[in-house]
């Protein structure tokens, strides 16, 4: 059997990439959109996945988890991937259109801080990473001794991973940060630019490897004086210690669960559980059997 890859785009900066995995034109076809954090592990389970079910079509897409979860709503996609949980607007909006949906927790991710691998730092405690992320310190001097104006690489609003560094920092963002479309374009932004700090899925930046060359991953203390922790640390995730760890998400229209239950079943199978954990995310043991 073989796989065939159709096409693998960037349409134009929004959607981060487009898959299509198939080997029969009677396949059953499955549209998954949402969380870039979450892209590249969605398109390397599904393309194993064929392996094992030659019917499986699917069209992955990200964008953010916002527009994952409109996708869902509007009926554009079967499941949604979202690296953050439905707000309370999107569940009256679900609930208003009368939409049932299944949520499945599959992994817990890390997001990871990144720097120019050539500026002075190593870690940095929440207080003054959010006093950076918020432009009340616009300059490194104060926490590297090095005067130069800092660059913030973020992502848009609709970005799940962008709500959840907000909310654990109690901040607004800056309206100087940089708005990026994905994962890619910060890590490419950091590593061309020896001011700058950004924030990445762990798993993504763990597996680019010319991140590792060119931007170092900031150990995050929770507060000033205690003990900075590497979003790499398994255990340290596992322990439920690194600031800013959370569960991984899909929602899943209920009309679709019968021929999406088997793409979910081999994500909690001991080879997609193998490829959750290549990809530098994290297993919660009370989710790996069948559902």
């Amino acid at each position: 059997m073989r796989i065939r890859l159709n096409q693998i785009i960037p349409c134009m900066g929004l959607f981060g990439v487009f898959f299509l995995a198939s080997c029969s034109s009677g396949a059953s076809s499955i549209k998954m959109k949402g969380s870039d954090t979450e892209v590249n592990l969605a398109v390397n389970l599904a393309e194993n996945f064929t392996k094992v079910d030659p019917t499986f079509s699917i069209a992955i897409s990200g964008g953010g988890s916002g527009l994952g979860i409109t996708s869902l709503m509007n009926g554009q996609a079967d499941i949604a991937n979202s690296s953050r949980p439905l707000s309370d607007e999107e569940i009256k909006q679900f609930k208003a259109k009368d939409i049932e949906i299944k949520t499945v927790v599959f992994a817990e991710d890390a997001t990871a801080f990144i720097v120019h691998k050539d500026l002075p730092l190593e870690e940095i405690d929440t207080e003054t990473l959010g006093k950076i992320l918020s432009g009340e310190i616009r300059d490194w001097e104060s926490v590297t001794g090095k005067a130069m104006p800092i660059n913030i690489y973020g992502r848009q609003s609709s970005s799940g991973t962008h709500s959840f560094v907000k909310k654990k920092l109690k901040i607004e963002f800056s309206n100087t940060a940089k708005e990026m479309t994905g994962n890619a374009q910060i890590i490419e932004g950091v590593k061309a630019d020896k001011t700058g700090v950004g924030y990445v899925g762990a798993g993504y930046v763990a597996h680019d490897p010319s991140a590792s060359q060119n931007v170092k991953i900031l150990r995050i203390a929770p507060k000033k004086g205690e003990v900075a922790i590497s979003p790499m640390d398994q255990t340290a995730i596992n322990a439920g210690t690194y600031f800013f760890q959370r569960p991984l998400y899909q929602f899943i229209l209920a009309e679709s669960w019968e021929k999406v239950r088997k793409f979910i079943n081999y994500e909690r199978s001991p080879a997609g559980r193998k490829q959750i954990e290549d990809h530098g995310y994290y297993i919660l043991e009370n989710q790996t059997n069948e559902i």
